[in-house]
């Protein structure tokens, strides 16, 4: 016999839903948005009720987890970026020593000034402003140049945070 997806994706979710509390599943939906979502989106999505996310995503707020904006009458609620980017710095200087940090800054920049001298612009935006919408290879290049300088942000706080704990500490 032969399962259809419908079957499956009904199958995945029922034993998501038994293997995790409610608490669990607003908690990982919470985790994967960027945007923020009603309680009523999140309960959907996380198999709850609305009241019970309203109340989980609360939680998640009022531990710094979660983060929320308004609009018009309806609260939605994110992951708080703050809280992501001290994850994300943190995991960095934990797995690379600082002479690693410092050549991954230094090739970061070589190809950030790579990309501004091949396209002789000095930042994404204005590449943006110079790209006809065919230009397949600028807009790779484009979205290449946006994650380094993002990459190259966060390699240079981790160095910093690196220097700064080491500082508090000694």
């Amino acid at each position: 016999m032969t399962e259809t997806w419908d079957d499956i994706n009904e199958q995945v979710k029922a034993d998501w839903k038994n293997d995790t509390t409610p608490f669990e599943r607003v908690y990982e939906i919470i985790e994967q948005t960027h945007d923020g979502q009603s309680a009523a989106e999140i309960a959907g999505r996380a198999l709850v009720s609305e009241p019970t996310a309203r109340r989980h995503c609360k939680t998640l707020v009022n531990t710094g987890f979660a983060e929320t904006d308004h609009d018009n009458q309806t609260t939605l609620y994110r992951r708080n970026s703050d809280r992501i980017l001290m994850s994300r710095i943190r995991e960095l200087r934990d797995e690379a020593n600082r002479t690693e940090l410092l050549e991954g800054i230094k090739d970061m920049k070589a190809e950030i000034r790579d990309y501004e001298d091949r396209y002789d612009v000095v930042s994404p935006e204005e590449l943006a402003q110079k790209l006809d919408a065919d230009e397949t290879d600028g807009w790779n290049d484009l979205t290449a140049w946006k994650t380094t300088r993002q990459n190259l942000a966060v390699a240079q706080a981790a160095l910093a945070y690196g220097e700064a704990s080491h500082h508090l500490t000694a």
